[in-house]
C-alpha cells in the first residue's frame, strides 16, 4: 500500500478502455463528449478529456453515464467510479474504500519477476486490492500465491483478483492468518505497507484521505511502523535466498534500509526516477530459516530462489 501524493493518470487506461467503448450501448457526439469533460474539469480533474472517454465506455445509458459524472465531480476516485483501476496492463477490481494501486508500484512488481521463477511460492502482505499478487501471477507460470490485508473490503476484491490465479486471499494482520505450513518457504514476500507518516495524512489529496481506508495509508510516526513488523518476521516465513520486497520513500530509505538489516536481511535498493518509486530488496541468509516456537510445526524449507 503505497505513498499516494498523486493519482495515476487514466491516461494510460484509455487503451485498455478502447475496446469495451466500441461495444457500449451509448454513442454520444463529439460535443456531449466535450461536455462531459467541460464538467470534469471544472470539478477540477487534470485528465478530465481521458476521464471522460472512460465514463463514457463504461456507461450504457445516459442516465448512467449522469451518474458516473455525478461521482466523479463529487471527489470519488475515478477507480471506485469504474470499479476497476488499470495496473501492469490489467483491470483490477477496486471497490469504493479500497486502496487503489499506484503505478509506481509496478516497479515493485517488476523486481519481483526478475527474481520469482516458475513454481514460486509468493506471500503479497497488506494485499489490498490483490493488484501486485495478480500482476505477478499473470507474468509467472504456476506460482503458489497467497495474500493477506487486515481491511474486509479490500480481501473481498483481492479474492476477485487473485483468484483466477489460484491464489488464496486472508483477512487478518500481516502473518497472522497465514497457513503455518508457509513457514520458511516463501520465495517472493512482497510487503507495500503504509508509509505515510501519521502527521502528513492531512496533506495527501483529498482522493486519498477521504475515500481510501486509513489502515492503508497511516505507517505510524515515522511511516515505518507496519514495515518494522514486517521485517521483524520476515526470515521465519522466507525460504533460503527468498525476498522480502517492498516499497518505500527516498527519504525513508535509509531508515528502512536499518531495519532490515538489523533483522538479518541483505538490502539492495532500486530507483525508478520515472515513477519516483524505490524498492528496497531484502535478500535471505542462504542457510535455515530460525526456528520456528517449539509449539509450531518446524519450517519446511524450499528451493533457494536467490537473486538472478
Amino acid at each position: 500500500m503505497s505513498l499516494p501524493p498523486s493519482p495515476s493518470s487514466p491516461a494510460s487506461s484509455s487503451s485498455s478502455a478502447s475496446s469495451s467503448s466500441s461495444s457500449a450501448p451509448l454513442l454520444l457526439s463529439a460535443s456531449a463528449t466535450a461536455a462531459v469533460a467541460a464538467r470534469l474539469r471544472a470539478a477540477g480533474c487534470v485528465f478530465a478529456e481521458d476521464e471522460a472517454r472512460l465514463l463514457i465506455a463504461a456507461a450504457p445509458t445516459a442516465a448512467r453515464l449522469d451518474a458516473l459524472v455525478e461521482r466523479r465531480a463529487g471527489g470519488l476516485p475515478l477507480e471506485h467510479v469504474l470499479g476497476w483501476a488499470e495496473f501492469r496492463g490489467l483491470r483490477m477490481a477496486v471497490d469504493p474504500g479500497v486502496f487503489v494501486p499506484r503505478r509506481r508500484t509496478e516497479f515493485l512488481v517488476d523486481r519481483a519477476v526478475g527474481l520469482a521463477g516458475p513454481g514460486a511460492v509468493v506471500v503479497d502482505l497488506c494485499c489490498g486490492s490483490g493488484a501486485l499478487g495478480a500482476a505477478l501471477a499473470a507474468s509467472l507460470d504456476a506460482i503458489e500465491l497467497h495474500a493477506t490485508d487486515i481491511d474486509p473490503a479490500a480481501v473481498r476484491c483481492a479474492r476477485r483478483n487473485i483468484g483466477p490465479a489460484g491464489g488464496r486471499a486472508y483477512e487478518g494482520d500481516l502473518y497472522d492468518p497465514l497457513p503455518a505450513a508457509l513457514r520458511g518457504r516463501v520465495d517472493i514476500l512482497l510487503a507495500n505497507v503504509p508509509y505515510v507518516p501519521t502527521e502528513e495524512i492531512g496533506l495527501l489529496p483529498p482522493e486519498a484521505r477521504i475515500h481510501e481506508a486509513r489502515v492503508a495509508l497511516d505507517g505510524g510516526a515515522d511511516g515505518l511502523d507496519v514495515l518494522r513488523r514486517v521485517s521483524a518476521g520476515a526470515r521465519r516465513w522466507l525460504a533460503p535466498g527468498g525476498c522480502l520486497l517492498f516499497e518505500t520513500s527516498e527519504r525513508q530509505t535509509p531508515r528502512a534500509v536499518e531495519t532490515v538489516a538489523r533483522d538479518g536481511l541483505v538490502p539492495h535498493v532500486a530507483h525508478a526516477v520515472e515513477l519516483y518509486a524505490t524498492v528496497v530488496i531484502a535478500s535471505g541468509p542462504a542457510g535455515p530459516a530460525p526456528a520456528a516456537p517449539a509449539a509450531d510445526p518446524p519450517p519446511h524449507c524450499s528451493q533457494d530462489r536467490s537473486p538472478r
